[in-house]
């Protein structure tokens, strides 16, 4: 973030602090720990307000995390913070930090930092391991479901669990599994699979039916496992080591099924001896007679893919193969008739690798619940919750279907009621009520009274989640000193952008000024006016040396000279500087034709028609530089002003006391 300028230091730090240090968090976010209960010693005083040794170090690590730390570093680095201090210090004198933009882009900010601090850090580690554990291996069960819907009622729930027991207890007494899915299960697919649903992992199933059948041994018929489904009973058949993933190419062949004498598989035969013979490649066959058509043009590849994600028949040929570059017989599956071609394979990656992919994954499916249903335990205890199920059960029973929360024909004493409490603050049920007015119907897939129940957990979640929010600073200083990042970082750019970044744009007149006062600095190098020619070899830039000299023009030498391809000459002309073209570099500067010069198996000739001297560039040629300059030159101006006006004091003992 520190460096040589100090307008490189102000623009690091506002695109990593204000841009990197979210994603980051979000992918990287640790156990973390409360703050200690030892003050940091000062580094720095500016104005009389101290900076604690922990804020500098903890921003001088995170931007030098692979350089050795040296008394020298130190000191170069403080004097670019001492700069940030006191632009800062600028901008709270301004009043910048009072306005509203700063105030909701600061909340907006805080709101995507306090995430990785508002989950269970420890469940959410041991859920990712135990997903982790379960891509490791692969399951193959069948399945039996009995559907119920997630708000059913619960005499319609009983029912559902009531019927699957009892299909569980006719397995167990001997009918076999298969045929108790033909008859009883929900599932539509059952007609097709007998309840089979092949081999899967994790994520590639609703969590508890995942997690049911990585706990059950094969052979085993499981009690219900209920899901937003339904109910289900998982037999597990099989298990075996993840097989990674694989990528592959194929041609295939469809079946012509109104056709009583279909040659699909005589042809998909003759095709898979034409690339045993290896006389055309598997890619010139595939565009010959591959009637995938979304594939053929490609050589028949196929995306990546792991386990459960292509038909049975498909997976097993395609993992059957051993090398790359081999190539499957001819099988069928529901699509046609194919062969396989091996591209690649990769084994499961580390844990470290996937932990990315593995968190958002856990993040996004019914393992979230559990992470913040552990949060919420946790908190709870800390700030001494209290839900009080019995007021709501009295307001749910009042919800009618037309307004989701009735009219609340209840006596003044329930409104009055206390249904929960966060660290000693007490929310009623009137507190609730007048929420869910403003909130009515927003769940409508629920019944009333389920809706009720569910918005009040919701709101009694919410006030504790506030609570903690409300301490996250307190409570860890790696969020504190973040938020001061941010609050800092968002206070500079305003300020910076004011004085430093738009004016240079908008100041034309101190912009002409800084030109005029400077040309020096703003200069053409010496350029040729030139005609680059790139020959294919020596014996056609001869004969272009020989036209060009008789008097013919560059497009008349390039006419004879391309008669039947266009890749003997090819010509480029311009103004050019001496490092604008590699070419440039080798020649001598002088007026008229360069020698051969062999580059990248080509001969090029350089005719110079006029060499220019070094001169001054004019303001609309040298703009953006000069912009740029301007800025730097705003900045350092401004910097000195802080300076002068300003008190600050470095405690270098203290500074220098985390140099090795």
């Amino acid at each position: 973030m520190f460096n040589s300028t100090h307008m490189r230091f102000t623009k690091v730090l506002l695109l990593s602090v204000l841009l990197t240090c979210t994603a980051w968090l979000s992918a990287n976010a640790q156990p973390i720990q409360k703050a200690a209960a030892v003050p940091s010693a000062v580094v720095l005083s500016v104005d009389g307000e101290d900076v604690s040794l922990e804020e500098f170090e903890n921003i001088f690590r995170k931007n030098n995390r692979d350089s050795v730390v040296t008394k020298a570093s130190l000191d170069e680095y403080m004097e670019l913070f001492i700069n940030f201090k006191l632009k800062v210090h600028a901008a709270k004198a301004a009043g910048l930090d009072t306005v509203s933009k700063f105030k909701y882009e600061l909340q907006g900010y805080r709101a995507q930092l306090a995430r990785p601090y508002l989950t269970d850090q420890e469940k959410l580690d041991e859920l990712m391991q135990e997903a982790y554990s379960h891509l490791q291996e692969e399951v193959r069960a069948s399945h039996l479901l009995i559907e119920c819907k997630p708000n059913a009622l619960a005499a319609d729930t009983l029912k559902a669990y009531n019927k699957i027991m009892d299909i569980r207890k006719k397995i167990l007494a001997g009918e076999s599994f298969e045929s108790a899915a033909k008859k009883y299960s929900t599932d539509k697919s059952v007609e097709k699979n007998n309840g089979d649903l092949g081999y899967f992992t994790a994520f590639q199933m609703v969590y508890p039916f995942e997690s049911a059948a990585y706990n059950t041994k094969i052979g085993e018929i499981t009690m219900p496992v209920r899901t937003q489904y339904g109910y289900h009973l998982l037999k597990v058949t099989g298990r075996r080591s993840a097989r990674g993933e694989i990528h592959v190419a194929h041609i295939m062949v469809k079946p012509k099924k109104e056709d009583a004498n279909d040659a699909s598989e005589a042809k998909i035969n003759e095709i898979y001896q034409k690339a045993l013979e290896g006389k055309q490649t598997f890619q010139e066959l595939c565009a010959l007679y591959s009637e995938d058509v979304t594939t053929k043009n490609k050589g028949g590849e196929l995306p990546w893919f792991g386990t459960n994600k292509m038909v049975s028949e498909f997976e097993e040929a395609s993992y059957a193969l051993k090398a790359d570059g081999d190539v499957s017989r001819p099988f069928k599956t529901s699509y046609g008739w194919h062969i396989v071609k091996r591209l690649g394979y990769k084994p499961l990656a580390s844990f470290e690798s996937m932990s990315k992919d593995i968190k958002a994954k856990v993040s996004k499916d019914a393992r979230a619940e559990k992470t913040k249903n552990s949060f919420l335990s946790k908190i709870g205890k800390e700030y001494n919750f209290v839900y009080n199920q019995k007021c709501i059960n009295k307001l749910a029973s009042k919800a009618d279907s037309s307004t989701y929360v009735g009219q609340l024909k209840a006596s003044k004493g329930l409104l009055k009621k206390v249904f929960c409490e966060v660290s000693g603050t007490k929310y009623t049920v009137n507190d609730f009520y007048q929420t869910m007015i403003t909130r009515k119907g927003a769940n409508t897939n629920l019944n009333p009274v389920d809706y009720v129940k569910y918005e009040a957990k919701m709101f009694a979640e919410d006030k504790l989640m506030r609570e903690e929010d409300a301490h996250l600073e307190g409570k860890y200083p790696a969020f504190r000193l973040l938020m001061k990042e941010y609050r800092e970082g968002i206070l500079l750019f305003e300020l910076t952008d004011q004085l430093v970044w738009s004016k240079a744009v908008k100041d034309t007149v101190g912009l002409n000024s800084y030109f005029e006062a400077n040309k020096a600095n703003f200069m053409w190098p010496d350029r040729a006016e030139v005609v680059i020619y790139t020959c294919a070899n020596d014996e056609i830039a001869n004969k272009l040396r020989k036209m060009l000299e008789s008097g013919k023009s560059p497009s008349e030498a390039a006419a004879e000279l391309n008669q039947g391809t266009q890749l003997n000459l090819q010509t480029e002309g311009g103004l050019f500087a001496r490092e604008d073209r590699e070419v440039l570099g080798k020649i001598k500067w002088t007026e008229g034709l360069s020698v051969n010069v062999p580059m990248n198996g080509q001969v090029l000739v350089v005719d110079i028609e006029e060499l220019l001297n070094k001169s001054p560039k004019k303001l609309s040629e040298s703009r953006g530089l000069v912009t740029s300059e301007y800025q730097n030159f705003l900045d350092k101006m401004w910097v000195e002003e802080l300076r002068k006006t300003h008190t600050y004091k470095v405690n270098t003992e203290v500074l220098h006391s985390i140099a090795k």
